[in-house]
This record gives structure tokens, sequence and C-alpha cells, in this order.
């Protein structure tokens, strides 16, 4: 789609002149000989650019630059000035223009001017648009979670938000803890402001230390030249360390001293340099134990830990586990062009009592990859290479009665010294595990309700945790 240029001009000759070339270089052009026809155009049409003279009889180039920025502040303004008032167009930048051009200009001229502002206000719309949708991608509402522990995490995190507090968000691998580290980003007034990661656990300290602080020219072999840190790169937004506890220890004291002072030195450096980031690390160790073990100061963990996050375990929050998996499948059925509409009624059951080790991230590449290789419309129990936990009890049952599965004449089994509630017990888990873990299906062949057989299941597991 060509771009299209409004040139405002109270000469003929140089609004020809301008609308010949801009036109050769394959663009639309639109032409007014004031700025109060300028003004009208602006009113009608969305113009990316606009070529406007200075000097002009009423309305002057800079009072049109005004109103070009307060009707439409995506349009591009470039100004044209005579030789002797450059100072006026140098005024007119500090006003929003985005360029200027002195009389006279050869073609080739404008035509470079032209291109370099169209396509600097193309990376503008598009850093608009990415930062739109990181936004809205990591804003809280888009968290799936119901469960009471996860709602608290959310209040929390959102009150917070707009601090300059530093945050220690902590859980197992895999809970979103990065996710989390966004969400506060781009919910926070610094939103527009840099997001920066580190990872502490994947570089050396010495390699660390330059990535944080940066180095200057000569300052180890190697560094040919000025390297800004992460510090630096971040200023004004939020620095993410992620994996806080892999930190060298002596690397810990200097990280203190920034989070105290707000100033740091670049290696190799001789002065001071002021930071203003937001702080949020991330850990998956029990730092309190790392303090005992000598691997973590004390007065860091206090000075990160101001506002502590506990991410659950999925494991811990199971009523959520059906709401991301239809989350997922919405996601993975568009991304693959795909029109899944649900799944087997035993995979939920199986999901369900999965463990989940590795938490949300795991759910999520394995709904992905049964997403990829499903054929229809449902997400079936073949798709999925999880073992339900019932599955075992095939070797259990059959230890305890070897023929159980063609023994069905009620025959007692010699040398058999069990209880009748042991036996109703690993045969109700025999069931389960053939039928997958489906627990309709396992009723109907055991003859009893679903709820009966619920109501079981929760009597063994309470038992097993007293013993």
């Amino acid at each position: 789609m060509s771009k299209r240029v409004l040139i405002v001009d109270d000469e003929k000759l140089m609004r020809d002149s301008l609308n010949e070339a801009l036109m050769r270089a394959g663009l639309k052009t639109d032409m007014a000989e004031s700025g109060e026809h300028a003004r009208e155009a602006l009113e009608k049409n969305f113009y990316d650019l606009v070529i406007c003279d200075i000097r002009m009889p009423g309305m002057s180039g800079i009072e049109l630059l005004k109103f070009v920025k307060k009707v439409s502040p995506e349009t591009a303004v470039v100004m044209m000035t005579a030789f002797g008032t450059v100072e006026t167009a140098i005024k007119a930048m500090r006003h929003g223009a985005c360029d200027y051009l002195t009389k006279p200009f050869s073609f080739e001229e404008i035509e470079i001017i032209v291109k370099k502002t169209l396509e600097h206000q193309d990376v503008i719309r598009e850093n608009k648009y990415l930062r739109k949708e990181l936004q809205e991608k990591y804003n809280f509402d888009n968290f799936v979670g119901e469960d009471p522990k996860m709602k608290e995490i959310f209040k929390t995190v959102q009150k917070v938000a707009n601090s300059k507090a530093t945050v220690l968000v902590r859980g197992e691998s895999g809970t979103g803890k990065e996710l989390v580290a966004r969400a506060i980003h781009y919910s926070s007034d610094r939103r527009n402001k840099p997001f920066v990661k580190v990872n502490c656990a994947a570089l050396s300290a010495t390699l660390l230390e330059s990535e944080l602080f940066g180095h200057e020219k000569g300052a180890f072999t190697g560094a040919h030249q000025r390297k800004l840190g992460r510090f630096e790169l971040a200023d004004g937004g939020t620095l993410l360390l992620d994996e806080i506890s892999e930190m060298n220890i002596s690397l810990q004291s200097k990280l203190l001293r920034v989070l105290q002072e707000k100033e740091f030195d670049r290696v190799g450096g001789t002065s001071p340099i002021e930071t203003d980031v937001r702080i949020i690390a991330t850990t998956n160790r029990d730092l309190e134990r790392e303090i005992e073990k000598g691997n973590f100061r004390d007065d860091l963990y206090y000075r990160l830990n101001v506002i502590p996050v506990e991410l659950p375990p999925l494991r811990e929050r199971k009523g959520d586990i059906a709401l991301l998996m239809d989350y997922f499948l919405k996601k993975y059925s568009e991304e693959n062009n795909k029109r899944l509409i649900g799944y087997e009624s035993e995979v939920y059951d199986l999901l369900v009592e999965y463990e989940w080790p590795g938490n949300v991230r795991e759910i999520q590449n394995v709904i992905e990859r049964a997403a990829v290789l499903s054929s229809g419309e449902m997400l079936l129990r073949e798709h999925f290479k999880i073992k339900s936990k019932y599955e075992n009890s095939f070797d259990t049952i059959k230890e305890y009665v070897p023929n159980v599965e063609n023994n069905n004449n009620g025959a007692s089994n010699d040398g058999l010294d069990l209880k009748l509630d042991d036996v109703e017990r690993e045969y109700i888990y025999y069931m389960l595990a053939r039928h997958k873990g489906n627990k309709t299906r396992a009723s109907e062949a055991l003859g009893i309700s679903v709820r009966t057989l619920r109501n079981k299941l929760d009597e063994y597991e309470k038992v097993a945790v007293m013993r």
C-alpha cells in the first residue's frame, strides 16, 4: 500500500516540483497552498508524511506542525526552510518535526529524506504495535487460574506493580516465574521502558559482571570497545535477574551496592554511573538454606525479598488443570490451523491425576505435541505419552491375584493371605489401570457409581498419607 504525503507550500512551482519527485518515487500525494488548506485536508484524510514550508502567509509552518501533532500524532512532518532560517527549523524539530530541508535542495536529497523518515515511522509504529501486544499478552487478566493462591498472588503484584520495590519470585521450574515478572513490568508505569533479562546461571562470574555492569575498552583481554551493561540498557525500566541463587557470592556484594546506592561502575571504569532500574529476581532454590550454607548473602536476600511472591506447583492447584487444558487447546488449535473442539473423556482424568513435575510448562508442551499430532477434532488418550498413576497396579494386582483376569468363577487362590479390604482396594486400582485411569469406565466395570469410586480413592489416599 502506497504511503500518502501532503505537500504544503505557498509557491506553486515548489509544490509541483515536489509532487513530481514524490510521485516518481511511488508515493501518493496531495497538495495545499496554505496552512489553512492543509488543516482542512488533515481533518478529512490520514497522511503518513507532511512536507511543509515554515514561512507562509497566514498560518505558519510551526502552527501547522503543532496542529498535525495534535490531530494525527503518528504523521511525520518534514519542514522546508530558506538558508537563513535554519534556527527556526531547529525550533520546529523541538516541536516534533522529524527533519528539515534547506532550500534550494535537489530531488535526490528530498527522496533520501522522505525515504528515511517513512522508514523511521514504520519502525515506530511496529514498536508501538509490539509493545501493545506485549502489554496485552502479559496482562494479569490473561493469566489462567482460579485457585485462591494464584488469585491472591495476582492481587499482590497488581498492588505493587507501580512501586519501585524489589520483588522476589520463587517457585519450581515451569511455574511461570518469568511470566509474573513480565506482567509486573507491563502493568507498571515503566511499561514503555525496557524489560531486560539476564540468566545468572548461564554465565561465569566474570562474564556475568561484565554483562550486568558493562566494561570499558581495554578492561580485560578481548575488551576491544566499551560495552553497555544490562543495568544501563534497562535504565528507567525493569531488570529481571533470573535464577539469582546461582550468582557468585563475590558478585552479590556488588549487586547489593547497586541496590543500596543506585549506582555502579563499569568493569575497568573510574566514575560511578547512576541508574533507575526496578529489580525483579527469581529462584527455584531455598534461599534460606543457601544462606545457611554460606552460598547467599543474607543482606542481599533482605534487599531482594521486599515483596515475596511464592508460585505454587501445579500439583497443588489441580483445579486449574482443566482451565489450562482448555486454554492451551484453543491456543494450539489456532496456531496449527486446526479445528480442535475438546478431549476424549478419559484424557481429563489422566491429566488431572498426573503430578506434573514440570508444572505449567510441561502441560503446555504436552498439549502442543498432542495438538500437532492429532488428525481429528478431539485430542485422544493415544496422543498423550503420560502414564496414569494406576497403571502400576497391573503388576501389583497380579502379585496378589495371579489369575485375576481369567479367574471369574470366584475361586479362591491358595496361599493368599489378604484382608477383604486389601483385595477390594487392589482390584479397584487394577480396574482403573485397565481403563487407563478413566473413572467413568472403571466404575461401570466395577458396578458402582463414579461418586462411590471417588470416595473410595480419597479414602485410600488418606490411609496412604497416614502410613
